[in-house]
């Protein structure tokens, strides 16, 4: 017997499916009409521009082709994911004032999709997909952890961990070995992180109780891989496809498995200790009692799954960007000899005056930190990913733009761009710190956000950056092995990163006095 026929109730519902397709359809390009005056790429009829979003993620590739879409149709352009319009800004004045008064005054809101896939990604809710009062406290429960006085006592723990990298360095170069800086990088965060938010020691050597050990590369992988599964669904895979057990979603879930395995038992002794449980009889490791973990546990509105979500997702905010960042400065440098000797001197100079790097030297050495916003203008390793949706009918660039739209960004896009950025190509640290005129706007920033919801960590990440980057200075001269290739040749798993992880040739410099300081110890 045949599965289907072709009686009158089939051909009914078959024609009442295509009739509501169509009418959707139809419906879709109403609503969404004012957008047909903004450029888009080629699209399929039905599915959009969502097969070659989808084979992008899939190939590490979203973020170049949010880039390129911007080289060919301009500043402001709009994608359709199965007829879901998504408009993408390039200008980096537009998407600042849609961050920092947008949001203020009620005509953005955070995408709600992209919401719930940050939830999905950590296990919980997390600050920064918040808004409103769901963020106000968090944010206060986080901001006792990141004033400029725990920023001024955290210089001792970041100056520690790079002098560690340091001496990885020095050794590999005694051996001619070729170094590949982003792992070793990732390394440096990860550690610290993990000390700033679990307690967890910066000395390997040193065992503690509270959880299973750190192990950076295993930790690093399965960040990664959750990250890689972000990326698909938010380009359009159906979020029940990591249901299949397929290779890659078998990963998917093993990866969250080994993240909650390492952080569960730190977050049920964090509410042991601050009384929210009983407590047992575990030794407890001093460090881990002033961590940040412990203090967002005093917070009664955090439960175990989202200090559980908070604290994987505060791993991975404190990891990826600051080690890629480190990364493509280390490279960019080795291809820009002028700017690589401008900054060495500057090092040397503040060195002589200070014997040594101290916190108080920070603030002199204001072309490392120019050379660091550039490498961040150039390669930025957030390409938009948090998104907006439109509250109410709005005007954005001269367009008017529906209820219910999303809106996104291309940082990478922006951050070429020439009004903002006069030879935009052209690797020019000057440009941040040199006299503007006197009506002029300082050049915007947009890596690390903007307005009230501005990046929680962009201070420490700004103190590892010049930190490590002052010590390689100051010891090291280096060649980059694969040249230009390493800053062309670009991957994604949510962060940006080099994908041939960015191999450095190092060698010692001749000064005279540059032997190692000596390292204190934590107690």
């Amino acid at each position: 017997m045949p599965i289907f026929s072709d009686t009158p109730l089939t051909i009914i519902t078959s024609s009442a499916a295509v009739i509501g397709l169509f009418s959707w359809q139809w419906w879709q390009q109403k609503k969404y009409s004012s957008l047909r005056v903004l450029p888009s790429p080629p699209r399929h009829w039905l599915l959009g521009n969502a097969l070659q979003l989808m084979d992008a993620a899939k190939t590490s590739k979203y973020f170049l082709l949010l880039f390129n879409w911007a080289k060919q149709l301009g500043s402001t352009y709009v994608i359709w994911a199965f007829n879901k319009p998504i408009v993408i800004l390039n200008k980096p004045r537009i998407i600042e004032e849609l961050i920092v008064h947008g949001q203020k005054d009620g005509a953005f809101a955070r995408d709600p999709e992209l919401r719930e896939l940050w939830g999905s990604l950590f296990g919980g809710p997390i600050l920064i997909q918040q808004e409103g009062s769901e963020w106000q406290w968090r944010r206060q429960t986080f901001n006792q952890s990141f004033t400029s006085s725990h920023l001024s006592a955290y210089f001792e723990l970041v100056y520690q961990s790079c002098m560690q990298v340091i001496e990885i360095l020095q050794g590999a170069t005694q051996e001619q070995k070729v170094i590949q800086v982003d792992p070793l990088f990732a390394e440096l965060t990860m550690r610290l992180i993990c000390r700033l938010m679990l307690g967890i020691p910066l000395d390997k050597k040193s065992l503690t109780h509270e959880g299973p050990p750190l192990e950076p590369q295993k930790l690093y992988e399965a960040l990664s891989v959750l990250t890689r599964q972000f990326t698909a669904e938010a380009a359009g895979e159906n979020k029940w496809l990591k249901y299949i057990p397929t290779k890659s979603k078998q990963s998917y879930w093993a990866a969250k498995r080994f993240l909650q395995e390492f952080v569960s038992p730190r977050v049920d002794l964090a509410l042991q200790i601050t009384g929210r449980k009983q407590l047992s009889s575990v030794e407890v490791n001093p460090l881990f009692e002033k961590s940040i973990l412990v203090q967002l546990a005093k917070q009664p509105k955090y439960n175990h799954q989202m200090l559980c979500a908070e604290t994987i997702g505060m791993i991975f905010a404190g990891t990826d960007t600051t080690a890629h960042t480190l990364s493509f400065t280390v490279g960019a440098l080795g291809l820009n000899s002028r700017v690589f000797q401008l900054a060495q001197q500057e090092v040397d100079r503040v060195w002589q005056l200070d014997d040594g790097i101290n916190s108080k030297s920070l603030k002199k050495l204001t072309y490392l930190q120019g050379i660091i916003k550039e490498s961040m203008r150039l390669y930025p390793v957030t390409n938009g990913s948090t998104g907006c949706i439109t509250t109410r009918d709005t005007v954005i660039a001269g367009v008017n733009i529906p209820k219910g739209t999303s809106i996104n960004w291309s940082i990478l896009a922006a951050g070429r761009d020439p009004q903002e950025y006069p030879q935009p190509d052209d690797f020019l640290p000057e440009r941040w710190f040199k006299k503007q005129q006197r009506d002029a706007q300082p050049l915007t920033m947009l890596v690390f956000g903007s307005g009230t919801h501005r990046c929680l960590g962009e201070s420490l990440a700004m103190l590892e950056a010049t930190v490590m980057l002052a010590l390689l200075l100051r010891y090291f001269d280096w060649e980059i092995v694969n040249g230009r290739r390493s800053l062309e040749q670009l991957g994604q798993n949510l962060t940006v990163f080099p994908q041939d992880r960015m191999p450095v040739r190092f060698k010692v410099r001749e000064l005279g006095d540059n032997t190692l300081h000596p390292i204190s110890q934590e107690s």
